[in-house]
């Protein structure tokens, strides 16, 4: 009926055009959207509920420390005429010294990679904990095993502090007047500790912090070249922790014995050296009743102890007195202002005190610049009349007169 009005209403001369339907998604492109998201959060969940791999993914290295016969199992083989056999079929195992096998496991791939390495490959948790080695030249009598590695002791009547002091004309030493110059703050920085090293001469003492990544090679190499040596002790400082020496810092805020296991720890990381020094420690050094038991336990140990003179307050001449403890104070920083002029400037004040007093001493880091102008003094002091000793001789001259 309906197409029947259509043609009737329809002016003559025109067909009627039917209108298509267009064909519609039963959902919107919004509604397609969240529902793929949702496909990919709930197949990640699944992944990440059922997938064996507590890593995600990360890279996986396993270490597989190869053991080699036993003893008695060799002497068995042996008994029963069955060593040259088992030496053909056996396969060949280096000592656990010698290699280790490193499987590297891609943790997206699975595929596995097996690279074999020499033992002398520290881990970086071996290179941060573990005790140092005895050092060349060290007399393994003056050594005490502790938790954390070696530490100097007093033994058949020796002290570190006369062992390990560098040779010096000490009957010279006592009729003219003398300078001793402490470079510190090495064992950071490898090319700066070697400059030092090789630059300056042996009658300069070197003083090595803790840290460092190797600090018993730089060490040694500094006693080979015939340098005495110091440790520094890294203590409080009136603003930590803003101003943190490092770890292991001595603090005012511990036991004594908390300390004294920290400076074992100090302690531990370099032999050879014949005395300790304060590194930064203006709180520490002021404060009496923890000052004592380093200095009491550094004296019991044999050791020399050097002041840096940061601070006027510091108690350590009065505690290593009262423990007859070689000693000495710095009297000026070189290079607190590092420019040659006012290097330079220092250098004299430093001359004028040794020809007043008969001893002065020099404390200066390893700046480039400092190590360039200490060495073109050192060479005048001979036509200045003055000698430069290691630090042990000018404490060993100042305790004498």
């Amino acid at each position: 009926m309906t197409e029947t009005a259509d043609e009737l209403s329809t002016p003559l001369g025109q067909e009627t055009k039917r209108k298509k339907r267009r064909f519609r998604l039963p959902f919107t492109a919004t509604q397609a959207l969240a529902v793929l998201l949702g496909l990919f959060l709930v197949g990640f969940a699944t992944i990440a509920l059922f997938t064996d791999n507590p890593l995600g993914g990360e890279p996986v290295a396993q270490i597989a420390l190869r053991k080699p016969p036993a003893a008695d199992e060799k002497a068995a083989l042996a008994g029963a005429g069955h060593t040259e056999q088992a030496a053909k079929s056996a396969p060949k195992q280096a000592p656990p010294a010698d290699n280790r096998t490193v499987t590297i496991i891609d943790g997206s791939s699975g595929k596995r990679q097996d690279v074999v390495i020499g033992s002398d490959a520290p881990d970086k948790a071996d290179t941060d904990s573990a005790p140092a080695g005895p050092m060349a030249g060290v007399d393994p009598r003056l050594l005490e095993k502790s938790r954390y590695g070696m530490i100097p002791v007093v033994a058949d009547g020796l002290k570190p502090f006369t062992v390990y002091a560098a040779d010096a004309d000490r009957a010279k030493a006592a009729k003219m007047p003398v300078i001793a110059i402490v470079v510190g703050g090495l064992g950071v920085g490898a090319a700066k500790t070697a400059d030092a090293i090789m630059k300056l001469p042996p009658a300069v003492t070197l003083a090595f912090t803790p840290y460092g990544a190797d600090p018993t090679k730089l060490a040694e190499r500094a006693r080979a070249q015939r340098h005495e040596i110091l440790l520094q002790i890294p203590m409080e400082p009136f603003d930590y922790p803003d101003n943190d020496p490092g770890p292991q810092t001595l603090l005012t805020t511990l036991a004594p014995e908390q300390n004294i296991d920290r400076l074992y720890w100090h302690m531990s990381r370099i032999q050879g050296y014949a005395g300790i020094a304060n590194f930064m420690g203006a709180r520490f050094v002021a404060t009496d009743a923890v000052m004592q038991p380093i200095i009491r336990e550094a004296a019991k140990r044999g050791l020399g102890y050097l002041d840096d003179g940061a601070t006027p307050r510091s108690t350590a001449a009065a505690l290593a007195a009262g423990q007859a403890m070689p000693f000495a104070k710095a009297d000026f920083t070189i290079d607190s202002v590092p420019t040659s002029a006012e290097i330079d400037r220092v250098l004299v004040k430093l001359e004028t005190l040794a020809k007043e007093r008969g001893s002065a001493v020099g404390v200066a880091s390893a700046l480039p610049i400092s190590i360039e102008r200490l060495a073109a003094w050192i060479k005048t002091l001979d036509n200045r009349g003055i000698l430069l000793v290691p630090l042990t001789t000018a404490m060993l001259k100042s305790k004498s007169g």
